[in-house]
């Protein structure tokens, strides 16, 4: 498997970046809806997230599972008070996001982890809304349409679209084609085929035809841009051990 390695200083390669502020630049934008892979912080794009920080961009929506950490992953442009709405799922581990919620500084919509995820699906696959029966009954339903389907009560969920979609994976080849590593792949492919431009960041790049076709997570139609962060940082979110 042949490995590449930098793009050419200041510039861009097909689809292949130098770094992470280049791969940003030209695309994000003051008041943007952006959809983030990631689970806590397993899978995030931390140096996407680190650049779109440094850009200075603001009022942005924010599409993520949850917001990261105090001081890492998205929880760096809560601090920075960069985002103004996050559609969630998650919002534990972050005492900011806490406060900035709790002080209506932080508008928040709730949503239960699977209908996230299926909205995010929605959204890439051009389905406009969808029925579930989860929140049915719950404030999760409040002003939405409910419909009754074979005796059961169902809330009406609209799909997610993003402008831009961070996305973290572990290999592509220069087209684009994603492999996503373990439970790391989590929110990133539908984050992906949500956005209308898509920047994943890989920890390997290689050549067309390295990666079997049937190993393919995410087809690189999806992909627009790629950079390469080959030693992410990889927090621990809460480290467990076992005694003896």
């Amino acid at each position: 498997m042949a490995q590449s390695s930098a793009a050419p200083a200041g510039g861009h390669r097909g689809k292949w970046y130098p770094d992470a502020a280049t791969a940003l630049r030209g695309l994000v934008a003051d008041g943007q809806t952006l959809a983030v892979g990631g689970f806590g912080l397993c899978g995030i794009p931390e140096a996407l997230i680190a650049a779109l920080r440094d850009s200075g961009v603001k009022g942005l929506t924010a599409i993520s599972n949850n917001a990261g950490v105090d001081g890492f992953g998205l929880g760096m442009l809560l601090e920075t008070r960069q985002i103004k709405k996050m559609i969630s799922s998650y919002v534990g581990e972050n005492k900011e996001f806490e406060r900035q919620f709790l002080s209506g500084e932080l508008e928040l919509e709730f949503n239960p982890q699977g209908t996230l995820a299926e909205r995010l699906r929605a959204g890439g696959a051009g389905i406009p809304a969808f029925f579930t029966r989860t929140g049915y009954g719950t404030v999760v339903a409040e002003g939405k349409e409910t419909r009754e389907f074979d005796g059961h009560w169902y809330v009406m969920e609209t799909a997610l679209k993003a402008d831009v979609s961070l996305v973290k994976a572990w290999m592509a080849d220069k087209s684009g084609n994603l492999v996503f590593r373990k439970t790391a792949r989590n929110f990133n492919p539908a984050a992906a085929m949500a956005g209308k431009v898509c920047v994943a960041e890989v920890e390997h790049l290689v050549e067309v035809g390295d990666i079997d076709p049937d190993h393919v997570h995410l087809p690189g139609i999806y992909v627009d841009r790629i950079v390469v962060n080959p030693a992410p940082e990889k927090r621990i979110e809460q480290r467990t051990v076992r005694h003896g």
